[in-house]
């Protein structure tokens, strides 16, 4: 009996030691409304993932200015990123302001995803904390992983840019795996 209860702890312990998230190049996808909010974001998002031994692009780089995300879906376009060796989406998106979150536990797929419209952007006014969430998928829609990361202390868009650029590199280390 008491092999067991040791046992259903070992389990329930190794459960709770969150998920490696596992890829090697992967197209960059932010969700914000503003344009230029989307490509400073997809970019030092790429570019801290090329610098952790990644291989990452930006979105505008596969689809034309303007168009819409969920175009990423199409097969013509999946065929592209196929024959370039891209095996995952990375979405970011913001979680939220000012209050703990955990990661959205909702099964979703890339397209549904991509159909989503962003209520948030990088900063608000009010805000001293944005909570960014990143989703990932490969390249069959199905849901790789999630993880959160916070940026305390922001006051205004330039800060949130810095602590993201300071604090990723670090996530990326402690519980990513390519």
């Amino acid at each position: 009996m008491m092999k067991a209860v040791l046992m259903i702890f070992l389990l329930l312990g190794s459960l709770s030691f969150g998920q490696s998230i596992k890829f090697k190049n992967a197209v960059v996808v932010a969700q914000f409304d503003k344009s230029e909010d989307r490509y400073a974001m997809e970019l030092n998002y790429a570019e801290i993932l090329q610098q952790h031994g990644y291989k990452a692009m930006p979105s505008f780089n596969v689809l034309k200015q303007g168009e819409p995300l969920i175009n990423l879906t199409n097969d013509s376009i999946e065929n592209i990123l196929k024959n370039k060796g891209v095996d995952a989406y990375a979405v970011l998106t913001v979680r939220g302001y000012d209050r703990r979150f955990k990661p959205s536990e909702t099964k979703i797929t890339l397209k549904d995803m991509m159909e989503m419209t962003s209520i948030y952007h990088i900063y608000r006014d009010e805000a001293t904390s944005v909570t960014f969430e990143f989703t990932f998928f490969d390249l069959n829609d199905q849901l790789i992983g999630r993880s959160l990361l916070k940026c305390s202390n922001v006051s205004d868009r330039d800060s949130v840019m810095k602590r993201f650029r300071k604090k990723l590199p670090k996530l990326i280390a402690s519980g990513w795996k390519s």
